[in-house]
């Protein structure tokens, strides 16, 4: 190339870099400086929320690529939700035409009390708006995809307890908000607790990957966008070999049954507020563990004693039964029915309900020495269970021993549960929580 073209060329690449350089500047000088984007974003979330909003630093740039970070946010509040940094990408193209189109939203270390982020239910996007958290004043619009990605590490849940789970995951959306993949996980937990969805081409149908306990929990997972506003996500899962205490040990909790269990579950949530579907989630499960092992209780001990029994062990050959789950405001109940377990000493069936930890139940158990329905209550907590007879049940199987030991201890005991049933217990029905009464539509396994 001969030196006086190459000259000219040269020029020209620098009189288009000095323009665009010079409509940069003139463009960020008639754009708000990073403490005003700070005070715009603490505003309008406080008039979307009602919380007012501190926010530690921020920072944008529409060079090399639109960009804006916020850090050490925390929201005004007793126990506050806090965030230390936050970073969203834009599309440059899309920003020139004044469509909002973002990249990537990163989140690191998000901590969300339970008791803080009540305050923000329902005031979260309804169906009808599309997702939206705020209007885009005229004439800025939403591309099809406004996100095409949503990243975070170390989102930490803290409930009721006081008990943090922190989470790491990431969404691809597609248009309407529909995760094109999603991938969410405990942080730190060995063997991994995950779950993973890939979206069915065109549909509202996620393929779904459950890796918890050692084992596994796939099926097919489906959304759906009902008549009033409502939104409906379902669920069809088939638990294989998944260790029970490993899985309730990778969410800070302790099990009373050990052993692998394996099943059919179907989920189904309704609402009309997307922060409200794991509230509203009900579950079915029929399930059986083989072998299994009552971690804290010892059936044949309570029934040879007829008295409350504490502490033990009660190997089984098998457990089975069907679990069903109901979210309510003050955590989710949990009630078993239908409940068999047998071993080479003992028979049994019953029913319990689980509810913030608290164990209500009854069971009839069968010894091969002959005890045959012996009914016991069960009481307690998940720590701490017990067994034991009611006062009419233990009255009865001390005329049942008097009169025939052995067979009529049972006899005695069933028949004095049944006198108590007619004429009273011994403690008054505490009337269940109104929001533990809501019936919804029956989940089929």
């Amino acid at each position: 190339m001969k030196r006086p073209v190459r000259r000219w060329l040269i020029g020209i690449a620098a009189v288009l870099l000095l323009g665009a350089g010079a409509l940069v500047w003139v463009a960020s000088t008639r754009l708000p400086s990073d403490e005003e984007v700070a005070a715009r974003i603490a505003e309008g979330f406080e008039k979307r929320f009602g919380v007012g909003l501190k926010i530690g630093g921020a920072h944008w740039a529409l060079w090399p690529s639109p960009v804006l970070v916020l850090s050490d946010l925390a929201t005004e509040q007793p126990r506050p939700v806090t965030l230390r940094r936050i970073t969203v990408q834009l599309k440059l193209r899309e920003l020139l035409r004044r469509v909002v189109a973002i990249d990537e939203v990163e989140i690191e270390s998000l901590v969300l009390p339970r008791e803080s982020v009540r305050a923000f239910r329902g005031k979260g996007p309804k169906p009808k708006e599309g997702g939206h958290i705020v209007a885009l004043p005229a004439p800025w619009t939403l591309a099809p995809v406004p996100l095409e990605k949503l990243r975070w590490r170390d989102l930490a849940w803290i409930d009721r307890r006081g008990i943090a789970l922190a989470y790491d995951g990431e969404i691809s959306f597609d248009a309407g908000w529909r995760p094109r993949q999603a991938r969410i996980e405990r942080a730190g937990v060995s063997p991994p607790a995950r779950l993973r969805l890939d979206r069915a081409a065109g549909q509202d149908r996620w393929r779904t990957r459950i890796d918890i306990g050692g084992g596994t929990a796939n099926g097919v997972a489906w959304f759906e966008t009902l008549p009033g506003d409502l939104l409906r996500v379902s669920a069809e899962l088939e638990p294989r070999q998944v260790d029970i205490e490993g899985m309730v040990q990778a969410f800070g909790r302790r099990s009373a049954v050990a052993g692998k269990v394996s099943g059919q579950s179907a989920l189904v949530a309704e609402t009309g507020e997307v922060g409200a579907l794991l509230r509203s989630l009900r579950t079915r499960t029929t399930f059986s563990v083989q072998p299994a092992t009552l971690t804290r209780l010892d059936l044949a001990k309570a029934v040879t004693t007829a008295g409350i029994s504490r502490g033990g062990t009660t190997p089984l050959d098998e457990l089975t039964g069907v679990l069903d789950t109901q979210g309510t405001e003050d955590g989710v109940v949990m009630r078993y029915t239908g409940l068999k377990a047998r071993s080479g000493v003992l028979t049994a069936s019953g029913s319990l309900r689980l509810f913030n930890r608290k164990l209500d139940g009854e069971i009839a158990v069968d010894l091969v020495d002959g005890v045959v329905g012996m009914p016991l209550k069960i009481g307690g907590t998940m720590s701490e269970p017990e067994v034991s007879l009611t006062g009419g049940a233990l009255a009865g199987a001390a005329v049942g021993t008097a009169l025939l030991p052995g067979v009529g201890t049972a006899i005695g005991a069933r028949a004095g549960q049944q006198i108590e049933r007619l004429f009273g217990e011994e403690e008054p029905v505490k009337k269940a929580a109104p929001a533990a009464r809501r019936k919804g539509p029956r989940v089929s396994p």
